[in-house]
């Protein structure tokens, strides 16, 4: 194959860290922070709000970097979480932005925080969830940011999660029946909790709560219960009546944005093709529209408003073709100042756009899903990769992504499937996914590509199969159970064997183990079911080369899972690669791997595929 229409985008470009990610506002409205390189490695860097380029790093991580941060209420204090090694036992740090002294306040080994709450009406409060006593079980702890003591208020018998109000009380909790339901409970005045949802397994990814007003009088719910689709529910905890507030047939909801002072629903949004708003509140939905207008990008918009005022938005607009762009945008004065992209470097670069499309499945269900085309040629009997998303209780969205820009740029048509089971498509559309790893949710991916072949755009003697997570046991399905449609397959962190990866869930996941082996299977019952979804348990059929790649530290999927099935490939004699990354966990956060990684998938796809390689 030869395409050389546009020139090559460098991996380092592609993969390398962000020049900047993540940029927020402090509450106070005085300061930037942003995540960018210091030293190769992702950092926290902050500045004055009306001069970022005097922004300077404020911690010193050299390891895997920071990918999550923000600033605290008291207007002096940021937090940040870090792992060791990709491990997810998550540890808080505090840094006082005004000393520079920074502390770890949970400086546990082998224990995970979470942050459960922190807001403007409680500024030198945090509220965290830590399985410190016992692996399986978060309890509840207060942090006070003015002498960093850490205090245990609430034990925990057996939750899988909590909810708190925006007085960081400890309003409710969600536990999981053996059947793979939750029950959500709400505390009474007393603070005793008891009863008072009870959902179904088959709605309860579909229904949670996501917050209370702040006078504490309405609880708002995404629900399914009566409904295909999730919709948002407002629920009078006096009385307990429900009011719809949006909704769509076929979509959930997939985000909504509240008013930062009462905490009432303003804006619902829906993830279709592309993300869709529907208004609640006039003014909020006239002030979104006059500042898409004033854009005038063709992007995903998003808001982020931490400031307290409600007066500065930083505003992100992500293409499909072309770098995330960052603004600040002044609602006091409509003025719109443009800060910076996530990765300038782009701009030189011919970038494809990601294009939508549906399909009917065998078994007559809608499918979705978006495919990126090699820029500048005719779209017929091009290479194709079918890059498979992680989850599997995810989704592939429309918007800027690096692997699909890469393989475009490579010569290849990406393929990205909505598989049964991925998010956001109504509790059908999820629920016809249960037990159906290795079936129906591979013949699914399988239709895709014979729909675009149909159509005259792929060839379907050349395609690829490529994914993470789930996406990774996708790709060794796709080289175990059906060999003869793929020439190649690219696993990472995949699991080979459904009954080591459940037997070896992280400590924290057992309080969900039942909704785990209602969708995939439960090993005591049905054994026999998940030994045959495993690629593993055929391994004689693999006759196409498999690039696996795992990280040692993966808490997820354990390193076992590539090791079995590395050994399995190597005693059959099938031609295979194995990259071990010893300081990774589940994914590749250091910048150095990913060349690695990208450097050897790169290289095993024009191989087997023949697009184009940077070497």
């Amino acid at each position: 194959m030869t395409y050389d229409a546009v020139p090559l985008i460098p991996r380092a470009v592609l993969f390398g860290n962000p020049t900047y990610a993540t940029p927020t506002v402090s509450p106070d409205g005085t300061r930037l922070g942003y995540l960018a390189p210091d030293e190769g490695v992702l950092n926290v860097w902050v500045g004055p709000v009306d001069e970022p380029d005097q922004a300077t790093p404020v911690t010193r991580d050299r390891g895997r970097g920071i990918r999550v941060f923000g600033f605290c209420h008291d207007d002096r204090t940021l937090y940040y979480l870090q792992d060791e090694g990709g491990d997810e036992n998550w540890r808080l740090h505090l840094l006082d932005l005004e000393s520079g002294a920074e502390r770890c306040v949970t400086p546990y080994d082998n224990v995970q925080v979470r942050v459960l709450g922190h807001n403007r009406w409680h500024p030198t409060t945090m509220l965290l969830a830590i399985n410190r006593d016992r692996p399986e079980l978060h309890d509840v702890y207060r942090l006070d940011l003015t002498n960093g003591e850490l205090e245990k208020i609430r034990d925990n018998p057996g939750y899988v999660g909590w909810l708190a109000d925006t007085d960081l009380t400890i309003q409710g909790a969600a536990s999981v029946t053996e059947d793979g339901g939750v029950v959500f409970f709400l505390a009474d005045e007393d603070g005793e909790f008891h009863s008072w949802l009870e959902v179904p397994a088959d709605d309860a990814n579909t229904t949670s709560p996501v917050g209370f007003s702040r006078d504490g009088t309405t609880l708002y719910l995404v629900s399914s219960l009566g409904a295909n689709a999730a919709r948002l529910v407002s629920v009078d905890l006096a009385t307990g009546k429900e009011t719809e507030l949006a909704a769509d047939s076929a979509y959930d909801v997939d985000g909504v944005e509240f008013d930062p002072e009462t905490r009432v629903p303003q804006a619902v949004i829906f993830d279709k093709d592309r993300k869709s708003w529907t208004f609640l509140d006039q003014t909020y939905g006239e002030a979104v529209e006059q500042l898409r207008s004033s854009l005038g990008i063709d992007g995903e918009l998003g808001i982020n408003r931490t400031e307290r005022d409600d007066r500065l938005w930083m505003v992100s607009v992500m293409p499909s073709d072309g770098p995330v762009r960052f603004y600040l945008y002044d609602r006091s004065t409509g003025g719109l100042r443009f800060l910076f992209a996530h990765k300038p470097d782009l701009g030189g670069y011919a970038l494809a756009p990601m294009e939508p499309f549906a399909f009917t499945a065998r078994d007559g269900l809608e499918i979705h899903g978006y495919v990126t085309f090699p820029p500048d040629v005719e779209r017929e009997h091009l290479p194709a990769v079918l890059n498979v998303h992680g989850g599997p209780w995810a989704r592939d969205a429309w918007g800027y992504n690096a692997e699909a820009q890469w393989l475009a740029n490579r010569g290849y048509a990406c393929v990205q499937v909505n598989f049964r089971g991925s998010t956001g498509y109504g509790k059908a559309f999820g629920n016809a996914a249960d037990k159906q790893w290795g079936r129906t949710m591979h013949t699914d991916l399988l239709d895709a590509i014979e729909h675009l072949g149909g159509q005259g755009f792929i060839d379907p003697d050349r395609i690829g199969i490529m994914g993470g997570s789930y996406g990774g046991y996708a790709a060794l399905a796709g080289a175990a159970f059906t060999p003869d449609v793929f020439r190649c397959a690219v696993d990472m962190c995949g699991p080979s064997n459904l009954l080591t990866l459940l037997a070896a869930v992280p400590p924290y996941w057992k309080p969900m183990v039942a909704m785990m082996y209602a969708k995939v299977g439960d090993p005591e019952t049905e054994k026999d079911m998940l030994w045959e979804r495993s690629p593993l348990s055929r391994v004689e059929d693999i006759s196409i080369p498999v690039l696996v790649a795992q990280g040692a530290n993966d808490p997820r999927v354990k390193q076992a899972e590539a090791e079995q099935i590395v050994e399995a490939l190597k005693s059959k004699g099938v031609p295979h690669e194995y990259l071990l990354f010893p300081d990774e966990g589940h994914g590749l956060a250091r910048p150095e791997n990913r060349e690695v990684y990208y450097a050897a998938a790169e290289r095993f796809l024009a191989e087997h595929l023949g697009g184009r390689s940077e070497g």
